[in-house]
């Protein structure tokens, strides 16, 4: 099956000094790629608009590209691979990559015996290209950005601020759903000029087959505040339904929930008693609203 891969093309002078060549793997514009898959459906093939690049006056600048994609499977994670392959077959010295989303960052430790250590192989593959830059958006943990080289972690404050300012509401508690994210939550408060109460809750597990059996949270009145619930990717979603359900037993308003990663793999339905949904489009382009619960912000709008 042929599949027309439509990117979006651009360049801009850097400085005065070099033009940077923008190719957006997930662009809706300017068809500059050529993709196919063999029959087997796991076999991309990328292929550069030569007649494009070479209508580029470079005057003999050096080139650098900017190569940018939403990894939403493992193809499109080789299609990075390829266009890199064919960047550096043409003459390209310096490539930043741009992934908002990291695939793998939650397998960041290997729990048991028998099991891969999947980001580390991920950051390998990365790290073997020498990209000049690998930027992406509020990796999961400090393993990410230790393991991936040249990485530049950008923080969510710019999509937490923008949720925040949504609803223009000065009556409101920022919530950590566990301690793994409270260092995170703790430093973004200070970036975003919050200096009310952090409210920490915590998962209890049950030891025997490690299911979350409740909730626990460190304040009993919320006195009717608004909360926003921030962390950095939601799947499936049981876990803020559940931590929504102890949050309602202690008189607070409004409850929404911030994340920058937005895989909602059992729907925006799952989130039955969650007010509102806040995320970016880092891995899938949702309309900006439905059914009046989720609203998505555009990465570039953080840049």
């Amino acid at each position: 099956m042929f599949i027309l891969l439509r990117t979006w093309l651009y360049y801009s002078i850097l400085k005065g000094i070099n033009f940077m060549l923008v190719i957006d793997l997930n662009g809706e514009n300017v068809t500059s790629v050529k993709t196919f898959e063999f029959s087997s459906g796991c076999e991309p093939h990328v292929k550069l608009n030569m007649d494009a690049i070479n209508s580029i006056d470079w005057c003999n600048r050096p080139i650098e590209v900017k190569l940018k994609c939403k990894i939403r499977n493992c193809n499109d994670i080789f299609k990075i691979l390829l266009a890199t392959d064919a960047l550096k077959r043409i003459g390209v010295k310096y490539i930043d990559l741009f992934i908002p989303y990291v695939p793998f960052a939650r397998q960041d430790r290997v729990m048991v015996d028998g099991e891969p250590l999947s980001i580390k192989v991920f950051a390998d593959i990365i790290n073997a290209q020498n990209y000049n830059s690998v930027t992406f958006f509020d990796a999961h943990s400090d393993v990410t950005p230790a393991l991936i080289n040249n990485s530049i972690n950008r923080s969510n404050s710019a999509l937490v601020k923008q949720a925040i300012s949504y609803y223009k509401s000065d009556n409101y508690l920022i919530v950590s759903p566990d301690s793994g994210a409270f260092k995170k939550i703790y430093a973004l408060c200070e970036r975003i000029g919050y200096t009310d109460h952090i409210v920490l809750c915590n998962k209890h597990r049950n030891v025997t087959n490690g299911q979350i059996d409740g909730i626990i949270c460190d304040t009993d009145d919320f006195e009717g505040k608004e909360l926003f619930i921030v962390d950095d990717i939601c799947d499936g979603g049981g876990t803020f339904v559940l931590l929504a359900e102890e949050l309602r037993k202690r008189n607070c308003g409004r409850i929404n929930l911030i994340v920058t990663h937005g895989i909602f793999s059992k729907g925006i339905e799952a989130l039955h008693n969650i007010d509102h949904v806040f995320t970016s489009d880092s891995i899938n382009s949702y309309d900006t609203m439905i059914g009046g619960k989720l609203k998505v912000f555009k990465i570039s709008s953080f840049d």
